[in-house]
């Protein structure tokens, strides 16, 4: 019964992935941390660390939660049920989509998505970011990073490794 739950808990949320996975994490934490209590807080963030550690696609982190909560059932279950259903509802509905190319209407959602999504992954991050117990170095740094990334044309690689030092270094 715990797949099936799983299955389609993720399926629902497949069908608002404007943004991907990452775009989700708020409410795949309400729904598995606060609505199922399948995880804690720390279990979540530390998957969705593993999940961006790892190479591969951000639906990455549906997998690992699955597994967590359910064994190989539970991952294959999540996965499919964030994959398949908009997979499948999109491959119904390109042609007639494409069919009403240039239309206003369709330009004003093509352009509506993407704050939408945006505001999903900024809200996701926040969430982790949050769920990670940053104190007012790992904040300071989140704000600096942003910040410096938007203004100049350091490399992110650099960005990363600071946060690294000042992560070994006890600060964040």
């Amino acid at each position: 019964m715990l797949v099936f739950d799983l299955f389609r808990e993720f399926a629902v949320l497949s069908f608002v992935a404007f943004g991907g996975a990452t775009a989700l994490l708020p409410e795949m934490h309400r729904v598995v941390v606060e609505q199922h209590q399948w995880l804690d807080n720390t279990t979540f963030t530390n998957l969705y660390a593993i999940a961006q550690a790892a190479p591969g696609p951000n639906v990455l982190v549906v997998t690992l939660i699955g597994w967590k909560v359910a064994g190989l059932w539970g991952a294959l279950a999540s996965t499919l049920a964030m994959c398949l259903p908009m997979s499948v509802l999109i491959y119904l509905l390109i042609d007639r989509w494409e069919s009403f190319a240039g239309r206003r209407w369709q330009k004003a959602i093509s352009l509506g998505v993407a704050p939408l999504a945006v505001g999903l992954v900024f809200s996701g991050a926040s969430l982790i970011a949050s769920s990670a117990g940053l104190g007012a170095w790992g904040w300071g740094l989140l704000l600096t990073t942003t910040v410096v990334n938007s203004k100049s044309k350091l490399h992110p690689l650099w960005l990363i490794g600071l946060g690294a030092l000042a992560g070994w270094l006890g600060l964040t």
